[in-house]
Order: C-alpha cells, then sequence, then structure tokens
C-alpha cells in the first residue's frame, strides 16, 4: 500500500514539472522536486509506524499468530525501502516530465541483476530468509535512487532544470501537499478497487476455484494495464508540457491520438484472449476446472482490456491537467458506491460468484471511463492553459540555491 500511497503524492510533482518544462521555467522542476520529495518522506513516517505495528495489526484483523510474526519480520526490511520510494518517484516524474526514460530503464535493468544476486546469496548462503529478502529488495531500490540522482547531477540534460538545492522547496507546501494528497486517494481508489474483487471472491462458497481463476485474469490484465501504464506516463507529459507551453491544441490532438493508439492496442489484446480462451489458463496451470472457469471470465477479461486501453490514458490526462481532486471524487462514486455493491449484489445474491463480482467491478469502471472521456472531450483547453499559468505562477518567485 506504500507504493501506491507514495506513487499517487508523487504523481503531483508530474503535473507540475510537466506544465513547468513546457513553459520553459526550467528552474522550477528542481523545486518541485525537492517539495515532493520532503512530503513524501513526511508521510513515510507515518507509514513507518503501521509497518513497526504491523504484527498486531494482522492478528487483531484475524491472521494467525505465526503467519502475522513471518509477515511482520519481512515488513521491517521493507523500512528502509518507504522512503527509497519517496525520493524515487519524485525523481523519475521529474525525469519524465523533460521526456527522460531510457536512463531509468537502464538502471532499473541493470539493479534487478543485482537484485536477484544478492537475493540468492542473503537468502540461500547466509541463511537471513524473509528479513534478508525484504533488505535485499530495500536496498535494491537504493541503488535506483542514487543511479538516477547522480545522473541527475552528472547529466547535460538536467543542466537547465537541476540548479541544487534550494531553500524555496519548503515553501508552499500546504498548497503542493492538496494537490499531492489528491494524487494519492486518486491512484489509491483505483489499486483497492481491483484487490477488493479477490477479497470478495475469497468469501464465495466455492472459493479455491473462484480465487484461481480470477488470479489467472487479473495476471493477465495486469500484463496487458502496463501497456497502457506506458500510454498513461505519455499522455501525462505531452498534454502538461503542452499546456505550459500554452499550446491548446496541441494538448487536445495529443490526448485523441494517445488514446486511439492505446485503444487499439487493448483491442488486440482482447481478441487475442477470446481466440486463446480455452487454453490460455494452461500458461499457469493444468487444472481442467480452473481452465473452464477462466474461459468462462474471458469475456469479461476481453472487455476489461478494452476499457484498460481507455481509462489509464484518461487518468493520465486527468494528472497532466491537474485534475485529481475531481477524478478522485468519481473514483468514489462510481467505484465504491457502484461497483463494489453491485458486485457483491450479482455475486452473492443471485448466486453469479465470480462472474457476477467481476461485472458489477466492470459496471464501476464502464461509468468511470465514460465519465473521465464525457469531461476530457469537452474541455475547454484555452481555460486548461489559464489554469496551467496560475498554478505555476504560485511558486514562480526565484530563490537562491542553498546549496550546488
Amino acid at each position: 500500500m506504500d507504493n501506491f500511497y507514495l506513487l499517487g503524492m508523487g504523481s503531483a510533482v508530474e503535473t507540475l514539472c510537466g506544465q513547468a518544462f513546457g513553459a520553459e521555467k526550467f528552474d522550477m522542476l528542481g523545486i518541485y522536486l525537492q517539495r515532493s520529495t520532503i512530503l513524501l518522506t513526511i508521510t513515510g513516517f507515518f507509514l513507518t509506524v503501521i509497518y513497526v505495528l504491523s504484527e498486531p495489526i494482522l492478528v487483531f484483523i484475524g491472521q494467525s499468530p505465526r503467519i502475522a510474526s513471518a509477515a511482520a519480520l519481512f515488513v521491517y526490511g521493507l523500512i528502509p525501502q518507504i522512503f527509497a520510494y519517496a525520493v524515487n518517484f519524485p525523481i523519475q516524474k521529474f525525469l519524465q516530465a523533460q521526456s527522460i526514460v531510457l536512463p531509468s530503464a537502464y538502471i532499473s535493468a541493470a539493479t534487478l541483476v543485482v537484485h536477484l544476486i544478492l537475493s540468492w546469496v542473503v537468502v540461500f548462503k547466509i541463511g537471513l530468509g524473509l528479513l534478508g529478502a525484504s533488505l535485499v529488495l530495500s536496498l535494491s531500490w537504493w541503488i535506483i535512487v542514487v543511479a538516477q540522482f547522480v545522473y541527475i547531477l552528472k547529466s547535460e540534460k538536467c543542466k537547465r532544470t537541476w540548479k541544487g538545492f534550494s531553500l524555496e522547496a519548503f515553501s508552499g507546501l500546504p498548497e503542493f501537499f492538496k494537490l499531492s494528497a489528491a494524487s494519492a486517494v486518486m491512484l489509491c481508489l483505483e489499486a483497492w478497487y481491483f484487490q477488493i474483487l479477490v477479497l470478495l471472491a475469497g468469501l464465495l462458497p466455492n472459493p479455491e476455484i473462484a480465487l484461481d481463476s480470477l488470479s489467472i485474469c487479473t495476471t493477465i490484465s495486469g500484463w496487458v494495464f502496463m501497456i497502457s501504464v506506458g500510454f498513461n506516463a505519455a499522455a501525462s507529459v505531452r498534454v502538461s508540457n503542452e499546456l505550459g507551453a500554452k499550446n491548446p491544441k496541441s494538448a487536445s490532438f495529443s490526448v485523441v491520438v494517445v488514446t486511439l493508439i492505446s485503444f487499439v492496442i487493448s483491442v488486440i489484446a482482447a481478441l487475442v484472449v477470446l481466440a486463446l480462451r480455452d487454453v490460455i489458463s494452461y500458461v499457469f496451470t493444468e487444472g481442467e476446472v480452473v481452465a473452464a472457469a477462466v474461459s468462462d471470465l474471458c469475456p469479461l477479461l476481453s472487455l476489461s482490456l478494452v476499457l484498460n486501453g481507455i481509462q489509464p490514458v484518461l487518468s493520465g490526462v486527468a494528472v497532466g491537467c491537474g485534475w485529481q481532486a475531481f477524478v478522485a471524487y468519481v473514483n468514489v462514486g462510481c467505484y465504491y458506491i457502484v461497483g463494489i455493491p453491485l458486485g457483491a449484489v450479482l455475486g452473492f445474491y443471485f448466486n453469479f460468484g465470480a462472474k457476477g463480482i467481476w461485472l458489477g467491478m466492470l459496471g464501476g469502471t464502464t461509468m468511470q471511463t465514460i465519465i473521465l472521456m464525457w469531461v476530457t472531450f469537452r474541455t475547454d483547453w484555452n481555460k486548461e492553459v489559464e489554469e496551467a499559468a496560475k498554478r505555476l505562477n504560485k511558486w514562480e518567485e526565484r530563490k537562491e540555491p542553498l546549496l550546488n
């Protein structure tokens, strides 16, 4: 959960850095990076308290003391990772706003190799078990953070946007927090929504088959969803850059292009899933009963894939425009007032099982997608340009760097 929450808060810097870069207010990108890091680090201390108390919390919600103890041991090793997230997400958004992507990809790939080797040594050779595995995970994230920050310091591409540490990062934190908190709520509501799907399935009369089939379908959906996540970032960067540069027509055109490309790819993926519906589960398991259950869910899975080709892109547009608070309200209504109750009614009252739960959740996603499409394609982009200018002008005053 710390991952989703901190990532959500980090998307505030995505909005501001993207718009500032488009407006050629390059000095402000470094300020926004520092400001976001400060807020996320403070949030990390609150999350640390939850991590420290994880064992009694798990016991309180019904887990066995043995499982709670083992889980808590793993969680303790993840505490340093919280603060790595707090630095990493603002750095990633800082770089993405400038369309600098490949260095982060190369650093992550190299760190993955190091992570696999260290995990094998610590867990199997040294014998530190769960604690060792989580500590290595935390170390790997800090390697990524340090490597990316070194790149920022040394790269010519960041000379205009990173001018050193500044006291200005501590100004305007309340306003910055509002946008960060709205971003976190927006993302967390989406992430928790699909996790509740699995929790509800565990309450069905035959939970083993339901959970197995749903796990396979959600895994496939997650793989395809990662493509849309890329388009989400592209939409956010392009829209925010164009709004900052006062190019409303270019921003509008970018939305159409990115949405259409993502939609076409998702439709192709959905058709592939439908064509392989009777055999696709054998990639994960050999059970014929599970295969039949997955085949029965594939039409809903395909529809989910199509929606996932649109909804994440529109969420990226929302981040680029700074609409996080609005989308958070939409998510509450569509997901938690419509989707989850409808899924529970169809799954339990009408005995549709996992299919009913997913159908209800899909209804919430469909409603959310329609609302976002309606709002996005009726947007007055000239007004959004004005709003972007107002947002950037709040922190335009420049101060001397604290440390170069």
